[in-house]
């Protein structure tokens, strides 16, 4: 019977024939083959007799080579494992010729393996992540669907620009070289495929909220891409965005929903996915053993998520915050790269480090913004000078979800778009929702790498994402 090697180390049947496939991880000694299918972090060791096999099969066989391996379960003598295969028949479905390729056992740079991005999920650190991320990515259709939410599918050609940033893609057909102009010489966007100027979508919030103010909640989970020239370890260019958007919620139901759905997508890694979390955390451990003891994590990965999982998420005014961070010790002695002066300042993830870290020991939910930080469809508070904003801060990272009240106003919201110069005919199906059967209504983002690089550990964006796209990076 063929099995998967996860579903063969699960069962265990002992004395079954049993048929596996998989990649060669080590073959030592021409007797032991280290098998892995991708299923699980552990191999399944495979002994074979040589003696009477064909020599030149035995030449076929190096790490990388894709077999099939047939023969019987046995409980094994050896230590590392319960179980092996004691094999009987091997096929070789793929050679890998051991001078060319590149994954070899032994320790590789993540640097090194973003070259070759194409092989680097057979790597157990890769494979890891990936499972993880798949996991993660299943916990949030789960946790939507079970909660009453509808699944919708944004475009992701836009002709808004959610943010207000301007850092987007252009979608065109027209010639580079020779696009047609109008009379001002301007590119005439009119003879293009739509019509009209068009973009990579930033964010499908805008559009989400035209379908919770029909459907109730909404959700949107897909990619989206940002043209921003940034080339740290916490930015890619294409990335994945879950926004939730429902009616009838005001900021306190959508700080706790963001709480609820966090705590709950984290708990199902932590429960699904043990050993990719186990030997993750001892990855992060061995790294950390050549750093400064001032840059080493205070918590390990384990340690990190259940404290997100259990302990209830502070919420703190972003006035308040402002005061603890302008008296805090590292402020007064200017540890901080960005000193707090003043109410008004846009804080770093230093900061929102400091808050969960140092000051509450806990997550913290901020809220109650500046207004002029924060994008022009949040709520404007009675003061005039705050928005109903939220974002939810995390140990290790700051900022992980971003989110607010809308503003459900049409006379508020027209006010803002003309302040801040946007072309109110762009938006007029967006104030057609305040227009007819308006109210008050809630949603949030969360980008979902930096999701999976919390639940994963991993230091940089660019390795919890199968192929990542960066400035001056668009390969494979």
């Amino acid at each position: 019977m063929s099995y998967s090697i996860k579903e063969l180390l699960d069962k265990q049947p002992v004395g079954d024939s049993v048929e596996v496939n998989g990649w060669v991880k080590t073959f030592r000694s021409n007797r032991f083959i280290a098998l892995n299918d991708g299923s699980t972090i552990h191999n399944l060791q495979c002994v074979v007799d040589f003696e009477n096999l064909d020599e030149a099969l035995l030449k076929q066989i190096s790490t990388g080579a894709a077999l099939k391996i047939t023969g019987e379960l046995v409980e094994s003598q050896g230590k590392g494992q319960s179980v092996e295969i004691q094999a009987t028949d091997v096929f070789v479905h793929g050679t890998a010729d051991p001078e060319t390729y590149p994954i070899q056992p032994k320790k590789h740079s993540l640097e090194f393996l973003r070259e070759k991005a194409h092989l680097r999920v057979r790597t157990n650190t890769f494979a890891a992540v990936m499972r993880v991320r798949s996991a993660l990515a299943f916990a949030v259709h789960q946790y939507f669907q079970q909660n009453g939410f509808y699944y919708m599918h944004a475009p992701i050609i836009t002709g808004s620009d959610a943010e207000g940033a301007g850092e987007m893609f252009r979608v065109t057909t027209l010639d580079a070289k020779k696009p047609p102009v109008d009379e001002a010489g301007a590119v005439d966007y009119s003879e293009d495929f739509f019509g009209k100027e068009t973009n990579l979508t930033v964010s499908g919030q805008l559009e989400a909220e035209t379908y919770a103010m029909g459907l109730g909640k909404v959700y949107t989970f897909g990619p989206t891409f940002r043209a921003e020239n940034s080339n740290t370890s916490r930015h890619l260019a294409e990335f994945w965005m879950i926004e939730p958007e429902m009616a009838f919620y005001d900021l306190d139901a959508n700080m706790d929903l963001a709480e609820d759905f966090i705590k709950n997508i984290i708990q199902y890694v932590l429960e699904n996915c043990k050993d990719d979390l186990e030997f993750l955390e001892n990855r992060l451990l061995d790294e950390e053993k050549s750093k400064p003891q001032a840059e080493r994590s205070e918590m390990a990965l384990l340690e990190k998520l259940k404290f997100v999982v259990d302990n209830n998420f502070k919420r703190v005014s972003y006035t308040e915050a402002i005061e603890i961070l302008r008296n805090s010790k590292p402020n007064k002695k200017k540890k901080f790269q960005f000193p707090i002066d003043e109410w008004g300042a846009d804080l770093q993830s230093e900061h929102e480090r400091f808050l969960v870290e140092k000051h509450f020991k806990c997550p913290v939910i901020l809220f109650d913004y500046p207004a002029n930080i924060k994008a022009f469809y949040m709520r404007l508070n009675e003061d005039g000078k705050t928005v109903r904003a939220m974002d939810v801060l995390f140990p290790g990272i700051g900022e992980i979800v971003g989110g607010s009240q809308r503003e459900e106003r049409l006379d508020v919201l027209q006010q803002k778009i003309k302040a801040l110069d946007i072309d109110e005919k762009e938006l007029w199906w967006y104030l057609d929702l305040r227009r007819f059967g308006t109210a008050v209504h809630s949603g949030f983002g969360l980008g979902f790498e930096r999701m999976v690089q919390f639940a994963t550990g991993m230091g940089n964006i660019r390795d919890v994402i199968p192929y990542p796209r960066t400035p001056q990076n668009a390969e494979f």
